[in-house]
């Protein structure tokens, strides 16, 4: 036990480390005061959207950007999406709807959505996002600015997170406390490895000629997180490319419940993980199962390191993806719980293959 407990302390150390050299590092999309003029081609799949997708068209509408044309594909909704984004084109002309073509066995439906509205774009960059978001003035500038001073092929940023409900807070906090513990997020750009790699799909920034001669969502398409997989072949090719913050020029509700977050997030976990299933338990063992051992061992000396640790970086963590610092502090142990319930579900999802999303099986691979 003792070994063990040892074992969790250095990991707890080593994830802590990650977590300043994040917070140091700042990775936040740099604001510019330049202005582009280059046409960008937003583009939009929607899926059962009516409540949404009008929030994000007005939001880019009242964009500071001028050269743009934005693209929804429809694709195959059951409610309003489709009339209302086509009564909304009528009185924006840079705006317009298409119907996407049947989903081919071997894709999934975001994916090949993706693919069509690339093949209808002609700007210089596509700026793929999703439906439940809203953009703010200086996003796309600055998109545009990065991705000259690097050169790069993809630009990906992980959206600033609006939770109204508790069952958001209970889960949403997990997705940027996972990512900026683990992972030094500056490598990703800087390491040419492709194990550093990560993606949102929320928000994804391709030079538009690279990504036609690569074609990068059929090259992934039947991957549940496509974003990750299409990081790392832009590395693989030896293509610069960059993760970085939203620093509050982009946000999204990805869930309004916590059933919505609970299949949502149970959906892609284990995919995250590489559908290796013994690494997600073995990280679970570490990060959740650890902790609650030290406290049943209660030992004054041994709990104060590990405390004082895991508060500083939830407070760094949530400093540094905009959210509230004191609500993560107090919901933390839930948080955890639920962190647990996701990996189970998703675990089980795997194993009997009932993934499904918006109607529509997903099938392990």
């Amino acid at each position: 036990m003792t070994i063990f407990i040892y074992a969790i302390l250095i990991f707890l150390v080593i994830r802590f480390s990650v977590t300043v050299f994040n917070f140091l590092s700042n990775p936040k999309l740099p604001r510019t005061v330049k202005h582009y003029q280059d046409k960008v081609s937003i583009l939009i799949p929607a899926r059962n959207e009516e409540e949404n997708i009008i929030y994000l068209l007005e939001s880019i509408k009242n964009h500071d950007y001028s050269n743009y044309e934005v693209i929804v594909l429809d694709d195959d909704s059951t409610d309003n999406t489709y009339d209302l984004v086509a009564q909304f084109s009528k009185d924006n002309q840079k705006f317009r709807v298409v119907k996407g073509k049947p989903l081919p066995a071997d894709w999934l439906g975001k994916n090949y959505a993706c693919h069509q509205l690339a093949a209808l774009a002609d700007g210089k960059y596509f700026l793929f996002v999703d439906a439940d978001e809203s953009i703010k003035k200086g996003l796309i500038n600055s998109l545009i600015d990065r991705t000259e001073i690097g050169g790069l092929a993809l630009l990906s940023v992980f959206t600033n997170q609006v939770m109204i409900s508790i069952g958001e807070k209970l889960t949403v906090p997990l997705m940027h406390f996972i990512l900026l513990n683990l992972l030094p997020l500056r490598l990703v750009r800087y390491a040419k490895n492709p194990a550093f790699a990560a993606a949102s799909g929320q928000c994804m920034f391709f030079n538009a000629k690279k990504y036609r001669e690569n074609q990068w969502h059929e090259q992934v398409k039947y991957q549940v997180v496509e974003d990750v997989e299409i990081i790392k072949l832009v590395k693989h090719k030896e293509y610069n490319a960059e993760a970085l913050l939203g620093n509050s020029l982009i946000y999204c509700r990805m869930y309004k419940s916590m059933t919505e977050s609970l299949n949502g997030f149970s959906k892609n976990l284990l995919a995250g993980f590489g559908n290796n299933i013994l690494i997600l338990l073995f990280y679970l063992l570490l990060v959740i199962v650890g902790p609650v051992i030290l406290i049943l061992n209660f030992n004054a000396d041994l709990l104060v390191l590990p405390i004082t640790l895991i508060v500083l970086s939830r407070m760094m963590i949530s400093y540094l993806s905009g959210q509230n610092v004191l609500i993560n502090l107090i919901l933390h142990p839930l948080q955890m719980l639920f962190f647990l319930v996701i990996s189970f579900i998703s675990i089980q999802k795997h194993i009997f293959k009932k993934g499904t999303w918006k109607g529509r099986t997903i099938k392990a691979i």
